[in-house]
């Protein structure tokens, strides 16, 4: 399987996509903001889908109607989906947010097969309303060892598409953009700003302090703090520490 950069940031502006639909996954981060702004730079009928699974950084949630207000989303959907019944994650069960920086392997904050759940029902909200675009804003590089950021998930997941679907079988083809694939932390900072985005209306801590401040610690908040420090950009966010 080849694979390739998404490339919708960088040849598709101006693209006439006016009045195709798209559904972007929306999950109140950065990335999935910029992505959100991506989709709507390059003319698509942006519809967001939040997925309310019972995270600890619910602050999320109102960051996603915030974003999804500013691009002007025809519709968004919170989609409540409650995953601490599964468990198994520092986001879903009672297990410390490790705050002693990015390690390597798979971090305890991985909720399992979150991504592939998410697309599914991405993918399945965009099949019932006539979309081929998905947007999704992982990325391959500050990604703090998730296995399901890789392009590779990317990739396969829109052979999935093709085979899952009653529209793939009959030979319409889903695309999944992942524009952010291949941008570091900086770089998407300094995407945000350039789509004149405000990076305060975004949420990262995965472990909000009271007041609903970041805690400035955990991997999420380190990444972010050193992306918008490289970018030189100003992160509007409020941290603890």
């Amino acid at each position: 399987m080849q694979l390739s950069q998404d490339t919708t940031s960088q040849n598709n502006r101006g693209q006439n996509n006016q009045g195709r639909k798209a559904v972007v996954l929306l999950s109140g981060g950065l990335d999935s903001m910029v992505s959100a702004g991506i989709a709507r730079e390059t003319g698509f009928a942006v519809n967001a889908l939040t997925i309310d699974y019972n995270q600890r950084h619910r602050c999320e949630i109102d960051s996603a109607r915030k974003i999804a207000e500013f691009v002007g989303a025809e519709r968004h959907v919170v989609l409540p989906l409650d995953l601490r019944q599964f468990g198994g994650s520092a986001l879903t069960d009672d297990i410390d947010v490790p705050k002693d920086g990015v390690g390597p392997g798979v971090p305890v904050t991985y909720v399992p097969a979150r991504n592939l759940v998410f697309l599914s029902l991405t993918l399945a909200w965009a099949e019932a309303i006539g979309a081929t675009d998905i947007f999704i804003g992982v990325n391959a590089l500050d990604y703090s060892g998730y296995p399901d950021c890789r392009p590779e998930f990317i990739a396969a997941f829109q052979d999935i598409a093709r085979l899952a679907t009653k529209e793939g079988d009959q030979g319409t083809q889903f695309q999944i953009h992942a524009p952010l694939q291949f941008m570091g932390k900086a770089d998407i900072a300094r995407e945000a700003d350039r789509l004149g985005m405000d990076a305060g209306m975004s949420w990262s801590c995965y472990d909000p302090q009271p007041g609903d401040v970041a805690c400035g610690e955990c991997d999420s908040c380190r990444l972010r703090k050193a992306g918008f420090a490289d970018a030189g950009l100003i992160d509007p966010t409020p941290y603890a520490v």
